[in-house]
């Protein structure tokens, strides 16, 4: 199985993964892990992927363009002739179970993405995700926590 992390802290993913069991696994090449950086993928010359709610509001938004182009980099590479699963980690998803762990660890590969801020734009949302998932009621910092 093939994971890829879209995140704006990819080092937080590979270096909290490295002493667990999920770190030997790799290791062993039983899984494959992949952080991407959102931030390579903006247009941003200060490496910027925040803004404000598209049609206005409180709050700052993850941009849609570099979350986007991240995940057509991952599925250019991934080259498969179905579109991939993509779990975005949030409070307002559906809460993880076994029964959903068991339905994922029958993919190839998987997508999870990681927001910040107030979340993602909605667009962006919209055109890749497929399954929205919590891990609880409660705030994180971000994605990263649950994603991993």
């Amino acid at each position: 199985m093939k994971f890829h992390v879209l995140t704006l802290f990819p080092e937080m993913i590979l270096r909290g993964l490295e002493p667990s069991i999920i770190g030997r696994a790799t290791e062993k090449n039983l899984i494959s892990l992949d952080a991407v950086n959102i931030r390579d993928y903006t247009l941003d010359k200060h490496g910027k992927v925040d803004d404000y709610p598209y049609g206005g509001g409180a709050g700052m938004l993850m941009q849609a363009q570099p979350v986007y182009d991240a995940y057509l980099h991952v599925v250019e590479n991934i080259r498969t002739r179905q579109r991939p699963r993509v779990i975005y980690v949030t409070p307002q998803g559906k809460v993880f179970n076994q029964a959903m762990a068991k339905e994922m660890a029958m993919e190839h590969d998987l997508i999870l993405l990681c927001g910040h801020y107030e979340g993602i734009d909605e667009r962006v949302l919209e055109e890749i995700v497929t399954d929205y998932v919590s891990i609880g009621d409660y705030v994180l910092t971000g994605g990263e926590l649950p994603a991993m």
